[in-house]
């Protein structure tokens, strides 16, 4: 499924939101969101709580 996810989110099929998603089901890992999105899964948590 992550290279799926990866090239989603490369052609903009997928938003972050869409990735956040993919690990919250189990999809993706935080480690391969990071990857997709170069962003750290647990800062934007953090970020979206405040």
């Amino acid at each position: 499924m992550f290279q799926q996810f990866k090239d989603w989110y490369e052609m903009g099929l997928f938003t972050v939101q869409d990735e956040r998603n993919g690990v919250l089901t189990g999809w993706i890992t935080k480690d391969q969101y990071k990857q997709i999105t170069g962003q750290d899964y647990d800062t934007v948590a953090q970020a979206q709580t405040v």
